[in-house]
């Protein structure tokens, strides 16, 4: 075949994608659309394959304003990950477009991710955690936090959209997952109650755990338990303000994660502790004979426990 039809058949291939790719920006128009017959199967791994994520430049665009500044910045995102220039702007592209698309429509923002791109359920929940972290607008570029990775953030913010957001109106046209449930977040401050229970907490909490801890491990939670119980309802308390809403990784690894660390605990006598703790908490008279408590408690540190236990390692 002479080079000059080769070069031109390629050139036209090139010029086909190029229209293809308008499309893409918008999948659910590759439905009606009369210009490309394709089967419903190519049209579906087209989408899911330019809309695919890369969790390493994705890690990279958490905390930052999707602006066309940062956009420019996107070679640096490239030489740190290994990840094609083009490759990247296409994620950012991707992301933002989804991002304005979905930010204040009513509902599911994974069901409309799913709605409005076509995407399969498990890239729908990536995009979904992605806006709901960039909606709470959560500190996670300190130096501090670079050590997390993206599915570890990514389990954190399903876990709060689907705990801490308005779950009476999970299923509903107007339920918004990306919108923590104030009025829980009020209710929170109820904990306090915790504080003057101390005692009681702590002798639970260590009749249960002696014998499922090292020696070691057990000594460094009971001689702290007061430093840390604190810790964990002070917190709660104050989740209603903004700021200690948005630096809630930052304060996990500062009070938690960063001294465990030092400390050579392991993650699973992080969960055994953690596990107990709620537990035995449900079992003081200030909550257990409150339906309200048990379910403030049980909603907070269900979250909690699973946030420490996946960013602890």
């Amino acid at each position: 075949m002479p080079i000059e039809i080769l070069a031109a058949d390629v050139l036209d291939h090139y010029r086909t994608y190029n229209m293809f790719e308008k499309l893409l920006h918008y999948p659910i128009k590759l439905q009606t659309q009369i210009a490309f017959q394709l089967k419903s199967e190519i049209r579906n791994f087209l989408i899911d394959k330019y809309y695919d994520l890369d969790d390493s430049v994705i890690r990279e665009f958490l905390g930052k304003k999707l602006s066309s500044k940062h956009r420019k910045d996107l070679d640096e995102v490239s030489d740190k990950t290994n990840v094609s220039l083009k490759s990247c702007r296409r994620q950012f592209d991707n992301v933002k477009r989804i991002f304005k698309t979905v930010d204040d429509l009513p509902g599911s923002v994974v069901q409309n991710i799913k709605k409005h791109f076509l995407l399969p359920d498990e890239l729908a929940k990536k995009y979904g955690a992605v806006v709901f972290i960039a909606s709470v607008r959560f500190e996670t570029s300190k130096k501090k936090l670079h050590y997390l990775q993206f599915t570890d953030l990514f389990k954190c913010a399903i876990a709060m959209m689907t705990t801490w957001t308005n779950v009476d109106s999970i299923g509903l046209p107007d339920h918004d997952d990306t919108e923590i449930d104030r009025e829980f977040l009020l209710e929170l401050r109820e904990l306090r109650v915790i504080l003057d229970k101390e005692k009681e907490h702590r002798h639970l909490v260590s009749s249960q755990v002696k014998y499922k801890l090292l020696d070691r491990t057990y000594t460094e939670f009971e001689s702290n338990f007061r430093l840390y119980s604190r810790h964990i309802i002070n917190l709660a308390v104050n989740l209603h303000r903004t700021k200690e809403l948005r630096n809630l990784f930052l304060e996990l690894h500062e009070k938690f994660v960063e001294p465990w660390s030092h400390l050579g605990v392991s993650r699973g006598d992080v969960g055994v502790w953690l596990g107990v703790y709620m537990s035995t908490g449900l079992q003081l008279e200030c909550v257990s004979t409150s339906g309200e408590m048990k379910r403030i408690w049980t909603r907070y540190m269900s979250v909690l426990t699973q946030c420490l236990t996946t960013m602890y390692h």
